[in-house]
C-alpha cells in the first residue's frame, strides 16, 4: 500500500473537503485514521463487514473483540437499531457528545455506540451515513495514539487517508459501560469516573 494521504483539519471546523475526502475513502472500503477527543482512532465504514475485517487485520485484533461505533448524533445510533432504556436515555443525555461508549442491545445483539465530542470525528461519520466502526489507531497491546504521528507509526501502510486534528484533549480512552433492560455493567473505566456514573443513572 502506498503511504497515506494525510490532510491537517481544524479541530473545530474542518473544511468539508477534508471531511469529503475521508468520506469518500470509507464509501470505497478502505480505512482512515481520525481525531477524537479521546485517542486517535482507526476507522471503517460500519456497512462494509470488508473495512471491519480490515481493521481487524491492521491492528492485528483479537477477532472475538467487538469493534465499537463513533456516531454522528444520538439519531444515527437510533437508526443503526439501537433499543433504549430509560437510563440509557439518561446517561446519552448527560455525556453525548462525549467520552462515554454505552453497549446496548441491538437486535438480539449488543453494540458498543459513542457520539465523540469532536468536530472532525462526527462530521466523517455523519458524512459517511451517521456511524463509522472505529477503534483505537494502534497496534493490539501498544499504547492508544494520542497524535497522528503516534498513529501513522504504528499503522504505517495499513490505512489510506490520516485526518491530523493535532494532540487529542483527554489522551485516555472513553469508559464504556453496558446497559440493558437488566444490565448495568461497568467494561472499562477512562475518562468518565464509573463512580460519576452510578450517581448520574
Amino acid at each position: 500500500m502506498n503511504p497515506p494521504i494525510r490532510i491537517p483539519v481544524d479541530a473545530e471546523q474542518p473544511a468539508p473537503e477534508a471531511v469529503s475526502a475521508a468520506a469518500r475513502v470509507l464509501r470505497r472500503g478502505g480505512l482512515i485514521i481520525l481525531p477524537t477527543e479521546t485517542v486517535y482512532g482507526l476507522a471503517a465504514a460500519a456497512d462494509r463487514p470488508e473495512a471491519a475485517e480490515a481493521i481487524y487485520r491492521a491492528k492485528a485484533r483479537d477477532p472475538r473483540k467487538p469493534i465499537p461505533l463513533l456516531a454522528a448524533d444520538i439519531e444515527a445510533v437510533s437508526r443503526f437499531g439501537a433499543e433504549w432504556t430509560p437510563r440509557a436515555r439518561r446517561l446519552a443525555a448527560r455525556y453525548w457528545p462525549g467520552a462515554l461508549t454505552l453497549v446496548l442491545p441491538v437486535g438480539g445483539a449488543w453494540e458498543g455506540f459513542r457520539v465523540p465530542r469532536h468536530a472532525v470525528a462526527r462530521a466523517v461519520a455523519g458524512a459517511a451515513g451517521g456511524v463509522l466502526r472505529a477503534t483505537s489507531a494502534n497496534l493490539s497491546g501498544e499504547p492508544a495514539a494520542v497524535t497522528a504521528d503516534q498513529a501513522e507509526a504504528s499503522l504505517a501502510g495499513k490505512v489510506d487517508l490520516i485526518l491530523d486534528a493535532g494532540p487529542c484533549r483527554w489522551n485516555q480512552a472513553s469508559t464504556v459501560v453496558k446497559v440493558g433492560p437488566d444490565v448495568w455493567e461497568l467494561i472499562r473505566e477512562g475518562v468518565v469516573p464509573w463512580g460519576e456514573l452510578e450517581t448520574q443513572s
